[in-house]
């Protein structure tokens, strides 16, 4: 009986969702890779960054930042990359009653909670199918985006500027992907308007990082006044009849 309800239409869709994703968002470790042995981390280096870091926006920060100013700018560095990294723990708000309880569980999805995988995830359209979504695409994603990053390091300057093979743009096409399905109504579309506008305005003002939380901060805005109304409109509703 499981493994009939693991078979499900929606399970399943949930899974190839999460899979496709991973894969074509993996491919921009090579990038990654590639990029860091040439600003001169080591094999062993890039590859802890990936499996412990494991947030792309993150990866390319710190070895940037490191790049530019060498050992006296970890500090900067790291904190750039926590910076970044800080919309993660915003999912974790969407994420917890999804992943549900277990020290265990919740330990592993809070270090696979990123970008692509709170997308799939989110994306379902039951719990269940929400968390089959999301650990195929944590998982995918995980193993896809170490086993590129190593193919990165070791091709090294052999695979040239990443742009040349498209590699800089498959995340925002994979995230592309995810949003466009979700614009059926006019209220999605001018939540996704109204981020992309907080955005574009505070790119050139404001640190790396900084517009991206803020993008996110017009989501959960938008959460938190559609739930206070579903609430009041509850509490206004007539009361069961005995």
């Amino acid at each position: 009986m499981a493994s009939d309800g693991f078979r499900a239409p929606e399970l399943r869709r949930a899974r190839a969702q999460g899979l496709q994703v991973a894969l074509a968002v993996s491919l921009y470790g090579v990038s990654f890779g590639a990029l860091a042995v040439a600003l001169g981390f080591s094999l062993g280096q890039t590859m802890v960054l990936s499996l412990v870091m494991f947030s792309g926006a993150s990866q390319f920060a710190f070895i940037g930042v490191v790049a530019t100013g060498g050992l006296a700018a970890v500090p900067a560095a790291i904190a750039t990359a926590g910076l970044l990294g800080a919309r993660n723990s915003l999912y974790s708000i969407t994420m917890s009653p999804i992943i549900g309880n277990g020290f265990f569980r919740r330990a592993l999805a809070a270090h696979l909670t990123v970008d692509e995988s709170t997308a799939v995830s989110t994306a379902q359209d039951t719990r269940l199918a929400s968390q089959h979504g999301f650990w195929a695409t944590a998982f995918w994603l995980y193993l896809g985006w170490n086993v590129s990053t190593l193919v990165g390091a070791l091709a090294g300057d052999a695979l040239g500027d990443v742009k040349t093979w498209g590699l800089d743009a498959v995340a925002a096409a994979a995230f592309l992907a995810l949003l466009w399905p979700r614009l059926v109504s006019l209220e999605p579309v001018a939540v996704a308007i109204g981020a992309a506008a907080v955005t574009a305005v505070l790119i050139p003002v404001v640190p790396a990082g900084v517009p991206v939380l803020c993008a996110a901060g017009v989501g959960i805005v938008t959460a938190v006044v559609q739930g206070l109304r579903a609430k009041k409109t509850r509490g206004e509703s007539p009361g069961d009849t005995p």
